[in-house]
């Protein structure tokens, strides 16, 4: 008991001594080249007027906005078509047909960039909208640092009950486990995060890198392309973001178990060993000290509920530095109880070799 009290105690102190080197979106630099602002869109047509009005409103000049319609059966084409043709700094362009072991988002990025006439290419999914000075401070964030990439997690609303469970869960990892010290300072491929839904690229690195073609048959290619950036000796930084960019990542249940299916198991680097570890881990450390702390209550054993509040104040600090919802952290034993399912189900149809549907497409 005296154990688990203190780790989780530990956990709280190495989660707040991690967050002071993750650097906020605050200051800005001058404008200085062309951006080329850069999304992939598959039927989108619900998200299509909203990031429009998003984009639209970024002040950074000379900037660029290039929509890629990859093969949609809605009408994300046609409102694309309409609602950019009053303003000359939208091009629209069509996908071409998906080669043979290419994923479709990597597919449709490189695409994008053969288009791109930028210094800097910003890769925004279509479900994100930004604040209007957003390049300006990212760009203040690479200068700062020196950096090829800045990427960062975006603030995610959870409409649905699952994406309450795991959809946060993506800062809670990263702020925890990854040493962001060494992710900012150093180009150990090894300390890695990133989120596809905004990467920010000085275009020499992205060429360095071999662009997304060095990673085209990669579901996890947000993660894969920054170690490529990072082999080649540039800095990558991984900043917060939350309060300049959202994420609208899913909207049905159906989505997040999806979403989060063809990329978890992928993202332990295909591993049984780190499943198993990351399960025990979580049990006990994230689980455990629910019922314990109910068992506390029961029997007037105070001490039993304090391994409970410290993981509960260790999320409560990961939420407000994510920008997240303040009544989230009360839900992070079940949400690991989510994360261990969802887990090993990515694992077993990885394993199994069944694929995984992303966007009407499967994927092995």
């Amino acid at each position: 008991m005296n154990y688990l009290i203190v780790v989780t105690f530990l956990f709280v102190l190495a989660t707040c001594i991690n967050l002071l080197f993750l650097p906020k979106l605050s200051c800005r630099s001058a404008a200085i080249e062309l951006v080329s602002v850069l999304v992939p869109m598959r039927n989108e047509e619900k998200n299509v007027e909203g990031l429009i009005g998003s984009i639209r409103k970024i002040t950074y000049s000379p900037v660029e906005f290039i929509l890629l319609d990859d093969g949609s059966t809605d009408r994300t084409r046609e409102l694309l078509t309409r609602l950019t043709s009053d303003d000359p700094r939208f091009k629209v362009i069509d996908g071409t047909p998906l080669p043979k072991g290419w994923v479709g988002k990597v597919h449709a990025c490189k695409e994008l960039s053969r288009h791109a006439s930028g210094a800097y290419y910003l890769y925004l999914d279509a479900d994100v909208r930004v604040s209007p000075s957003i390049i300006e401070k990212v760009l203040f964030q690479m200068n700062r640092y020196d950096a090829g990439l800045v990427t960062g997690f975006p603030q995610f609303p959870i409409p649905t009950l699952l994406s309450k469970m795991l959809v946060p869960f993506q800062h809670f990892l990263v702020y925890f486990h990854l040493p962001i010290a060494v992710a900012n300072h150093t180009t150990r491929k090894a300390f890695t995060a990133a989120h596809g839904a905004f990467m920010f690229f000085r275009k020499e690195a992205y060429d360095d890198c071999g662009g997304h073609e060095s990673v085209k048959s990669s579901l996890l290619e947000d993660v894969h392309i920054t170690r490529k950036v990072k082999e080649k000796g540039w800095k990558v930084t991984l900043v917060n973001n939350s309060h300049d960019v959202t994420c609208h990542m899913y909207d049905t249940d159906k989505e997040v178990w999806e979403g989060f299916l063809k990329n978890i198991y992928i993202g332990t680097g295909r591993s049984p060993i780190s499943v198993v570890l990351f399960s025990l881990f979580y049990s006990v450390f994230y689980i455990l000290p629910l019922p314990l702390a109910v068992y506390g209550l029961i029997s007037g054993q105070w001490s039993c509920c304090l391994p409970l509040g410290g993981i509960w104040l260790q999320t409560l600090i990961i939420d407000i530095a994510s920008n997240q919802s303040k009544w989230h952290f009360l839900l992070i034993p079940f949400a690991s109880a989510c994360f261990i399912v969802i887990m090993w189900a990515s694992m077993l149809r990885g394993l199994k070799k069944q694929g995984y549907t992303w966007k009407g497409r499967t994927y092995l």
